[in-house]
Formats: C-alpha cells, sequence, structure tokens
C-alpha cells in the first residue's frame, strides 16, 4: 500500500465545475474527471505560462510531482476532447492557500499587489503609464 498523498496548494478556485460537448445531451455523454489540483497544475503551467519546477513550488510539490500531476491532467482533457466527454472537475487532495502577485511601475517604481486570476494590470495604478512588470517577494504565496 502506497503513502497517503500529500495535499496540494490551490490558488485558485475554479467556478465553473463542468464543461460538455455542445449538442450531445447529457445521458448520452461520458465523463472525464479532472481533479482541483490537476486544474491549477493546468492553470500554472498552460495558462500562467510557469515553469514545472515554478508551479511545484507554488503547489507544495517538487518538480517531479508537478509533471506527473500536469501529465495526468492534460490526459484527461485531450481524452474528453478527441472522445467528446464531458469533463468534471471535482475532487483531488488539496488544500486552497491565499495567493498573490507583486506588480512594480518600471517609470515611477510604484510596487502593487494583484490577486490571482485577475490578468496582468494594463496600467500602474499611482501613475497610469503601462510599463509594468512582474516582481517577486510579497509575503503571502506567489502564484
Amino acid at each position: 500500500m502506497g503513502r497517503p498523498s500529500k495535499k496540494r496548494n490551490v490558488a485558485y478556485n475554479p467556478n465553473v465545475s463542468y464543461f460538455k460537448p455542445r449538442g450531445i445531451p447529457m445521458k448520452e455523454l461520458s465523463e472525464s474527471r479532472l481533479t482541483v489540483d490537476e486544474c491549477e497544475a493546468i492553470r500554472l503551467a498552460d495558462y500562467e505560462g510557469l515553469s514545472h519546477e515554478a508551479a511545484g513550488e507554488m503547489m507544495g510539490v517538487s518538480r517531479a510531482t508537478f509533471g506527473r500531476i500536469i501529465e495526468q491532467a492534460r490526459k484527461v482533457v485531450a481524452d474528453a476532447l478527441i472522445n467528446g466527454k464531458a469533463i468534471r472537475i471535482e475532487g483531488g487532495s488539496y488544500q486552497f492557500v491565499e495567493a498573490e502577485r507583486w506588480f512594480a511601475c518600471k517609470v515611477c517604481r510604484h510596487r502593487w499587489v494583484e490577486p490571482c486570476g485577475t490578468g496582468r494590470p494594463g496600467a500602474c495604478p499611482e501613475c497610469g503609464k503601462p510599463e509594468v512588470g512582474r516582481v517577486g517577494a510579497g509575503n503571502g504565496r506567489l502564484c
């Protein structure tokens, strides 16, 4: 018997938990199950563009473990797309954590925090210039 899996840190709670192909009645659909931590892995690697090492650090797992999580998540999504299955997002071994992203203005040097999932800011809130960049190091977890 293997050891129990460690809870993975998840910074984004998906507000949609079900996807289905258009035009196929529910009673005719098969389902694929994507766990919440697998969904987080897809968000970090494919949507945010983080490396496996950085994403694994955010989720509180090793780079190798993150690689296994993202590989399984991609298989679930590919199976659903290729075979016309619905995707249900639920379960997994995870815990929600507070996360934040730090940005700095390259013009006025103002620094501020944005929550995860809000997209990249278009301009500095202080001077309004679009020359902003992401910086590390806040007190919370980075996302």
